[in-house]
């Protein structure tokens, strides 16, 4: 088992920066790929964007280039989501996630969650 805890959520303005941590604890070694999802109520969740665990391979949506950063830690265990130029659209419950899968995007693949953090951007 592996247990994602995420922190670093809160209320911003547009165009302000957040950075979204989260610390994997238990059996890490079994996990391919660290990703951040987020979801609004009535849709599904999104994939955001996603890292390799051992290679440092990273991946995007579009909704996320160009202002979005991951970043990891391996000897901390963690995986940070640096957020810039947030726009009110970027308003989410954000979710950490793991997978044992290769550079997958699909949340079906991703086998641990976080609990979520909630990132709320006003105009």
């Amino acid at each position: 088992q592996v247990q994602l805890v995420e922190s670093g959520g809160g209320l911003v303005q547009a165009g302000d920066s957040l950075r979204l941590s989260c610390a994997a604890s238990g059996r890490s070694f079994s996990i391919y790929t660290m990703g951040w999802f987020r979801q609004t109520p009535g849709k599904e969740r999104e994939f955001v964007v996603g890292v390799s665990w051992r290679g440092g391979s990273v991946y995007y949506a579009d909704s996320a280039k160009g202002r979005f950063t991951i970043s990891r830690d391996n000897a901390k265990n963690t995986v940070y989501l640096q957020m810039n130029s947030l726009k009110p659209d970027d308003t989410a419950v954000y979710y950490c996630a793991a997978s044992r899968v290769v550079q997958t995007t699909t949340s079906k693949q991703y086998d641990y969650w976080g609990q979520g953090t909630q990132v709320t951007v006003s105009s």
